[in-house]
């Protein structure tokens, strides 16, 4: 069944895990999928793994001028965003005496601004 037929979809963090087997549901379903992930390697396993016509963006969701790199992209050559999927996140796990700021501040940047400002600016 095609549910999803003639509508767009972007998955942030589509590159792998639930993101990736989601993007193929959703692909599945009939939308026209966009999925981004950090890691251009990733990036293109997930294209051969998912198919035909998946849109794939090197981008990472703390940075701005990614996410709006993103939207671009998808606009461009999808059109307006009918599902948006705000996937992207990293779990790096430590005591808490142990986690350093940069850890702190690389989960926080990704898994909370990254995901306020990607819903945003859709």
């Amino acid at each position: 069944m095609e549910r999803l037929q003639g509508k767009v979809a972007v998955v942030t963090g589509g590159n792998s895990g639930i993101g990736l087997a989601t993007a193929k549901r959703l692909q599945d379903e009939g939308a026209k999928v966009a999925i981004s992930g950090r890691s251009k390697k990733t990036l293109d396993e997930a294209v051969k793994t998912i198919g035909n016509g998946i849109v794939a963006v090197q981008a990472d969701v703390a940075k701005f001028e990614d996410t709006d790199k993103l939207y671009a992209e998808v606009s461009q050559k999808l059109g307006k965003i009918d599902v948006l999927f705000v996937n992207a996140g990293v779990a790096k796990f430590a005591p808490l005496a142990d986690t350093s700021e940069s850890t702190f501040h690389e989960q926080f940047d990704i898994n909370i601004k990254g995901a306020y400002f990607t819903i945003q600016k859709a």
